[in-house]
């Protein structure tokens, strides 16, 4: 069941991760779990809209570089110290590895998409911000992940993502890889389609839908 987001309370959140005020955020998120927010909700209807207008904000260069940093930074930092509540101590045996695309080095989405893996008992290999293709796919071969998941948060590296998945279907054969983020907002679903076995998750909740389903159909 999902809750209707308390309005006054976003702007509040919002207006504190423009400042900087990062005891103000801790106590307004603590707030929104208090009139029950899940975690994933808080996720996907608190932080993820708030930095996804914080992000459109400095792309109009209405804001400096140094505030949309910080506010990503305190966003993450409320992240981690949710990471002990969010994650199941029952354990699958499936395995994820996920990654943000190389010379993009905002990882909080894709941590936010490590914390649903997590709480639906996968274990996850995280790699974060800023990761070569050829990293991803060392992994992978290694360790043999059910999954592949990376965070495309910039429109202009659309090609850098299709060169990533390029090198992921001539090295890794079939694997499913998930591709999500902001920079979908302005594009790129297309490209996705030349690809086989890959998906286009928009959100944390049709994130955990494919979750549950591919856990059904691999059984």
């Amino acid at each position: 069941m999902s809750h209707q987001i308390n309005k006054d309370l976003f702007n509040e959140f919002f207006d504190a991760l423009l400042k900087g005020k990062k005891d103000e955020c801790f106590r307004i998120s603590e707030l929104f779990l208090a009139e029950g927010l899940s975690i994933k909700e808080l996720y996907e209807s608190v932080f993820k809209p708030a930095l996804y207008k914080i992000g459109r904000m400095w792309e109009k260069n209405q804001i400096s570089v140094a505030t949309e940093h910080l506010a990503t930074a305190i966003t993450e930092t409320i992240l981690n110290s949710l990471y002990n509540e969010i994650k199941s101590t029952k354990k699958t045996g499936r395995t994820a590895v996920l990654a943000c695309l190389e010379n993009e080095f905002h990882q909080v989405g894709i941590k936010m998409v490590r914390d649903i893996f997590e709480k639906n008992g996968w274990e996850t290999y995280f790699l974060g911000a800023n990761t070569p293709a050829a990293s991803v796919v060392s992994l992978a071969k290694s360790i043999k992940p059910d999954i592949i998941a990376v965070s495309f948060s910039i429109y202009s590296h659309l090609n850098i993502l299709e060169n990533m998945l390029t090198a992921f279907r001539q090295e890794l054969e079939d694997i499913p890889i998930l591709a999500g983020g902001q920079g979908f907002l302005h594009g790129g679903e297309e490209m996705l389609k030349q690809f086989s076995n890959v998906t286009y998750l928009p959100d944390l909740n049709t994130l955990e839908e494919f979750i549950q389903s591919y856990e059904l159909e691999t059984v």
